[in-house]
């Protein structure tokens, strides 16, 4: 018995469009969402939203500005040494930092959680202040301000840093 040549041509079909879908989703992989870890970043979710903008007004917006813009010169040292507060929207770096560092600096501090003994910085940690639940809500509560081109670079980095896990 032989097959008949529209099944063999359906069969045919179907397998290349399985390869086709296959290696479009691996190319695709870069762009899914990371699985959500302790501390993952929310921008998307208006619960944390709302937990985290009243925080930011709080702790955060005196340094670093009402609309995130933080102060003037920020990449020029003060006469005292210390960096001035830089700004949390697109024009600053903290976008650079994946979500797991920005964390651990705002709950240490930046000297503490890089490592630097004899660095001196305005940042205060907020351990003992803040909850990990109430940083992670002011982190996304700022992320939640950037434009998407911007996001998608900061989830690119989230992505690198866990693929060297």
């Amino acid at each position: 018995m032989t097959a008949r040549p529209w099944i063999v041509r359906s069969l045919v079909a179907i397998a290349v469009a399985g390869i086709v879908l296959a290696i479009g989703w691996s190319r695709l992989d870069g762009f899914r969402p990371l699985p959500l870890t302790e501390h993952s970043l929310r921008p998307d979710d208006p619960a944390v939203l709302a937990l985290g903008e009243p925080i930011y007004v709080a702790h955060c917006a005196a340094c670093h500005g009402a609309k995130l813009e933080g102060q003037p010169d920020w990449k020029q040292r003060r006469p005292d040494g210390r960096l001035p507060a830089p700004p949390h929207d697109e024009t600053g770096h903290t976008w650079h930092h994946p979500d797991e560092q920005l964390v651990r600096m705002t709950r240490l501090g930046v000297a503490r959680a890089a490592g630097l003994n004899d660095h001196a910085s305005d940042m205060p940690a907020f351990e003992g202040v803040l909850t990990d639940a109430e940083i992670i809500a002011v982190l996304s509560w700022i992320k939640s301000r950037w434009p998407a081109a911007v996001r998608v670079q900061h989830d690119a980095i989230n992505r690198r840093m866990h693929a060297g896990h």
